[in-house]
């Protein structure tokens, strides 16, 4: 019946949805036998459009070259789409999917792929477009890395204790820098929500990515206030992603 629905009265199933969607996502995980015909029914948020974005739907308008079906994980729409690690999506026109509801970070356990295409988020490990960036934008972010090793050696030492690593992206457009989780690590927004229910979550350090090209970053070098704005440029990125300052009034 539901297919039915969504395949002939879609305005009607966007209304069930509405109200039912995060307990169809449960089925993911609760309904082996019946998991993907249940992805087919699954509907999102995306840069595209507020809502009813089927897995289908999204597929359909891949760009040529692309082989992963990217997604955000974030606590409202308005963060998700307005989060730093979307810019080079924006910009190169690829659709993100922006998952906000407190079972999605659970969903994602279960739902890897989708018509053979495996379910990336854009907020983990290193951005990689494979041929959907020409070689004049890598030699330039092989240039932009070799320039700026000194910098971000400095910033992994001033950083130590807050940063995993830090490395120069092809990530980001507008904004001086970002926060990811190492491939295999939790995600931030999945340790906040777990904190949030009183569970544990590990503690696992994120990764600083900065652009090169931004103002911000270009006057680290040889700045008297190098540790100061190393601080104020990790503390932006937390805030960015959603999280929050350890001490807001040293920000």
């Amino acid at each position: 019946m539901l297919e039915d629905l969504a395949e002939n009265q879609p305005d009607k199933y966007l209304s069930f949805w509405r109200e039912f969607g995060a307990v169809l996502k449960e089925g993911l995980g609760e309904d082996n036998a019946n998991r993907e015909r249940l992805a087919k029914l699954i509907r999102f948020a995306s840069t595209h459009a507020d809502e009813g974005v089927s897995l289908a739907d999204y597929v359909s308008r891949m760009k040529e070259g692309q082989e992963a079906i990217y997604y955000i994980t974030a606590d409202t729409q308005a963060a998700a789409k307005n989060s730093p690690q979307l810019e080079i999506f924006r910009k190169k026109g690829l659709e993100v999917l922006l998952l906000t509801d407190r079972v999605d970070e659970w969903m994602l356990n279960y739902l890897f792929e989708f018509d053979g295409k495996p379910l990336h988020s854009v907020a983990k490990g290193a951005v990689d477009l494979g041929s959907l960036q020409d070689e004049e934008e890598k030699k330039k972010a092989e240039a932009a890395a070799e320039a700026f090793k000194p910098i971000v050696e400095r910033l992994k030492d001033t950083l130590k204790d807050k940063a995993k690593d830090v490395r120069v992206t092809t990530r980001l457009v507008d904004s001086p820098a970002c926060l990811v989780a190492d491939e295999g690590d939790m995600s931030g927004h999945l340790a906040r929500l777990l904190k949030q229910a009183g569970q544990s979550a590990p503690k696992a350090l994120s990764i600083l990515e900065i652009n090169t090209e931004h103002a911000l970053v270009k006057r680290l070098d040889g700045s008297a206030h190098f540790e100061d704005l190393a601080h104020i440029l990790f503390d932006q990125a937390l805030l960015a992603e959603g999280g929050q300052l350890e001490d807001p009034a040293a920000y």
